[in-house]
């Protein structure tokens, strides 16, 4: 059977492809081992671009399966910085249901979806690829590799470099309890950090994310007391589940009848909320320029241009991480301007450029640095998060 883009990958940015495909006028099919629903690790946080991509894809999630946030709040022991959106919400979504609202989308357009159907091996072949499936052969012009964070793809293809860094691993829950906050929460303890995003009217997912040590979700817990507390009672709404290690090298995303999307296309760490998001965005630039007749390279082109602030970001706040003085003292400076905070959200998401902060915001961050950490940080903003711990009822 012969089809344009063979995408190995039913996750979000394989369905994504998909759907940006089939709308291009592009015949994808889309395979993946595993039978629905699928799950993973993940903050599952969408930020307002991911959103307006999610939109624009005509992907529908009831309002049900997702709560909304308008901001992202850090805690650092006392000192609390709350930073908003100014270019709309973001949306907190189970895998689950985001993956479910994709895959009615690519039904809609008429999309081949193949769950549980494994590829098994796949060769080059004058015109494109020719692949091997649990149902049968395939021919396609370009294999797009959509496997995730570890691809089997990417390494088979000869793209994949080595990784050098931390060995950041990832655990992550549901609670069922009301979301206590208009943010995702990100809380700060010694090496740890404890993700709260709100997914749903009475649920809350909690990723946490450390350096890789023997150390499982309830011990890691245990550094967040406030947290654990406003925890204690509430139900566990799905088992732990774990990923990493996160960075992932790539020499590029592209070779001679492979591309890469998603995680698959290199990854650096999740803190910053924005893998989704560039999953969403990047697949579209794939197929925008298979539409156009482009050569890959257009791809790699525009890949690095929207990923550009994300890697930025990430990279400044893992430097940061295990600075704990420093660190504390930079939270505090985004409490004390919090309109600076909101311009970095704003850079993160990609609504606008890291210089247009201008020289009055880096004074203002600047004397926030020499400042200290303000006595009150975050309250300014009228933030819920002085409210006393709400305990929840189990169910």
């Amino acid at each position: 059977m012969r089809t344009d883009l063979f995408i190995c990958g039913g996750g979000p940015a394989g369905l994504a492809t998909a759907i940006h495909a089939a709308r291009a006028g592009l015949q994808p099919q889309v395979f993946d081992a595993r039978l629905l629903p699928l799950d993973k690790a993940c903050g599952e946080g969408v930020m307002p671009a991911g959103v307006a991509e999610l939109r624009e894809l005509g992907v529908e999630l009831d309002a049900t399966a997702r709560a909304t946030f308008r901001g992202i709040r850090y805690l650092d022991g006392p000192v609390v910085a709350e930073g908003h959106f100014h270019s709309g919400e973001g949306w907190g979504v189970r895998r689950t249901a985001l993956i479910e609202g994709l895959v009615a989308r690519a039904l809609e357009l008429g999309i081949p979806l193949h769950y549980g159907c494994a590829l098994q091996r796949w060769r080059r072949v004058p015109g494109g690829v020719e692949l091997d499936t649990a149902a049968g052969s395939f021919e396609a012009s370009l294999l797009v590799g959509a496997d995730g964070l570890h691809s089997g793809i990417r390494r088979a293809a000869g793209l994949e470099r080595r990784s050098h860094g931390r060995r950041r691993l990832g655990l992550r829950r549901h609670f069922r309890v009301a979301p206590w906050s208009h943010c995702v929460e990100v809380y700060l303890a010694g090496d740890v950090e404890a993700y709260v995003t709100p997914v749903g009217p009475r649920e809350v997912g909690v990723a946490l994310m450390w350096n890789g040590d023997a150390r499982r979700f309830d011990a890691l817990l245990g550094a967040f007391p406030r947290l654990r507390e406003r925890l204690a009672g509430a139900h566990v709404t799905s088992r732990t589940r774990g990923a990493g290690p996160f960075r992932q090298a790539v020499w590029r995303r592209h070779a001679p009848g492979v591309a890469l999307v998603g995680d698959a296309a290199g990854y650096l760490d999740p803190l910053t909320g924005e893998g989704i998001t560039l999953g969403l965005v990047t697949a579209r630039a794939l197929v925008r320029a298979l539409a156009r007749g482009e050569p890959l390279a257009h791809y790699e082109r525009a890949y690095r241009r929207l990923s550009r602030n994300y890697y930025r970001m990430t990279a400044l706040l893992l430097a940061l991480a295990p600075r704990r003085p420093l660190r504390r003292r930079v939270i505090g400076a985004l409490a004390r301007y919090p309109e600076v905070f909101d311009h970095f959200l704003a850079v993160n998401d990609g609504a606008t450029a890291l210089h247009a902060l201008g020289w009055r915001g880096l004074a203002r961050l600047a004397h926030g640095l020499a400042s200290g950490p303000p006595l009150a940080a975050g309250a300014r903003r009228g933030s819920d998060q002085v409210a006393p711990p709400v305990r929840s009822s189990s169910t």
